[in-house]
């Protein structure tokens, strides 16, 4: 009996371990994944900046044209 007790018991410590390496391979992957996302989060933060100021300068030049032809009229 103690010698089954005692086999489980390292089986379990083996378990064990094998299940704290696996979740703590997957809070390494979790980390980078969540250093990934700051990058693109970043990375659209930026164009649609780049978007919202280009967008603004065309409208400001359609004003500014329309002003033009309404001064050559």
């Amino acid at each position: 009996m103690r010698e089954q007790a005692e086999q489980r018991l390292r089986e379990l410590q083996q378990e064990f371990e094998s299940g704290q390496q696996m979740l703590a391979d997957l809070q390494e992957k979790e980390a980078k994944l969540q250093q990934t996302l700051l990058r693109i989060s970043g990375a659209m933060q930026v164009l649609q900046e780049l978007l919202k100021t280009d967008e603004a300068e065309v409208s400001g030049n359609s004003q500014v044209v329309e002003g033009e032809v309404e001064a050559l009229v």
